[in-house]
């Protein structure tokens, strides 16, 4: 039976399955159908309520991540399409319905309740099992009604930029994210050109709601918007609340001003997206650049270890004895550590993480980096078709797990704010790996064990030294932990 801890929600690549919860008079109100369980694990405050988590079957690709995921046995099964498909006026009329969204239970201090959030990222064209998109969803879950986006070329802009049907969304009150597509080169500054455009017309509504407040013009509203326009959690609230009372005022210029560009009053929350060939290699000094900037910017890097939308092409992310594209007969030097690079800036919050090994980590590292008054990055771990998974993309998530328990991926956060407080900034989230398990990890995955059958005589020297990074970046993780 469901436990309803809404695992399968946060991994899902569609956003297709969804966790629903209504009122008895809400029930009472949906087609018989919609049969529900009583609402468990909201906290001893919360309402009643009724739960039911909802499958879209026109959305949903048979990927079977969610199933991996799943810690409930059989609470999830397969079921063949003709039988699901009346599932669907239930999704859109129900799951998809926002009044019956519950502020009183979302929250971004849990997977469980952060899932009960309306996704602005939503049914994209991306692979079946894909993990890039179940990064980019839980990120719009938590700042998508306030997000702007530049986005590198690559898969993470193909799937979302691809006309005439875009996964990013608006909501009823016609908030969602501001997304635009961008080079591969250029794409931090692309999306730091943003925070520069919505900051410096700000700045000047700033001064203009200052003018009307000593003139007595809504003063009480312009007060309360200069006081918290910059809490992220009042922002919204203080805007609308400014808007209201400006659209009653008489409508002089400075008026009709701020009501012009009402749509930069509430604070934004700023993100560079893109994949490891942009991240590693060729928008590398971009990213150098706007993160010494020191500016409230953030970097979602979705590392998929190879030029995914191109064909497959060894990155600086690629690790040794990976095969690829420009590296057939495995990749010689080790992986790029991008993290460990940019915290020697000591002012960039940065953090690594793998959803399917730890989604509570993956949702406060998201949290913190967005919540960090200066330039963030988080890397994620995203398996991906060119690394030809041998038990299928439906274990994605299974792999993530795998990849962290061995020692190949590391969960860590750095956070600068940690060191005003006398405290170590650096904190490792996975715990010591079990190394031993590094090489079945990459015996089940064939972008490493193709080197055994086409370069039998350079593998093992190219696992040998892959198994030897792998030890050696988790000694240079674990001192900076311990000093």
């Amino acid at each position: 039976a469901c436990i309803q801890c809404n695992r399968c929600s946060m991994c899902c690549p569609h956003a297709a399955i969804r966790p629903v919860l209504l009122t008895d008079e809400e029930k009472a109100g949906v087609p018989d159908s919609f049969v529900t369980a009583p609402a468990k694990g909201l906290g001893k405050d919360a309402p009643k309520y009724n739960f039911r988590m909802q499958l879209s079957p026109y959305d949903c690709l048979g990927c079977g991540v969610c199933l991996t995921a799943c810690p409930a046995k059989d609470a999830l099964t397969w079921a063949p399409f003709e039988e699901m498909k009346s599932e669907q006026p239930l999704f859109d009329d129900v799951a998809m319905n926002e009044t019956y969204l519950k502020k009183d239970v979302i929250s971004d201090k849990s997977v469980k309740n952060v899932q009960f959030a309306k996704p602005y990222f939503q049914f994209s064209a991306a692979c079946a099992g894909c993990a890039e998109t179940t990064y980019i969803k839980l990120l719009s879950q938590l700042f998508g009604d306030r997000m702007y986006v530049g986005n590198a070329a690559g898969c993470s802009s193909a799937i979302s930029g691809g006309a005439p049907i875009l996964p990013y969304c608006r909501d009823c009150k016609g908030h969602g994210p501001a997304w635009e597509h961008s080079l591969f080169e250029d794409n931090a500054e692309f999306a730091f050109g943003f925070y520069h455009a919505q900051d410096a017309i700000r700045k000047e509504l700033l001064i203009r709601i200052e003018a009307l407040k000593n003139a007595g013009v809504a003063a009480e509203e312009a007060a309360a918007y200069l006081a918290d326009w910059n809490d992220r959690e009042k922002s919204r609230e203080v805007s609308d609340a400014l808007i209201a009372a400006l659209e009653k005022a008489e409508q002089t210029d400075e008026v009709k001003y701020i009501l012009d560009n009402r749509e930069f009053l509430a604070k934004k929350s700023v993100w560079a997206i893109g994949g490891d060939g942009w991240a590693y290699d060729i928008g590398f000094g971009g990213i150098d650049h706007v993160m010494a900037q020191n500016q409230d910017v953030n970097l979602l890097v979705l590392d998929t270890e190879v030029y995914s939308n191109t064909g497959g092409q060894s990155s600086k992310a690629t690790p040794t004895s990976a095969t690829a594209k420009f590296a057939a007969s495995g990749k010689k030097v080790a992986k790029k550590d991008l993290g460990a690079i940019l915290m020697q800036y000591e002012y960039v919050y940065v953090a690594q993480v793998a959803m399917g090994a730890d989604q509570a980590q993956t949702l406060k590292a998201l949290r913190e980096a967005e919540s960090y008054d200066g330039p963030s990055i988080v890397i994620c771990y995203c398996p991906c078709l060119e690394q030809h998974i041998k038990a299928g993309m439906g274990t994605s998530q299974d792999e993530m797990k795998k990849a962290v328990e061995c020692g190949y991926w590391h969960l860590y956060r750095y956070d600068p704010r940690r060191i005003a407080e006398g405290k170590n900034p650096f904190q490792l989230d996975s715990k010591e790996p079990d190394t031993d398990k590094v090489m079945d990890f990459l015996m089940g995955e064939n972008r490493f064990a193709s080197l055994k059958n086409n370069f039998p005589d350079k593998a093992d020297a190219l696992y040998a030294k892959e198994v030897e990074d792998v030890k050696a970046r988790y000694a240079r993780y674990k001192k900076l932990a311990e000093d």
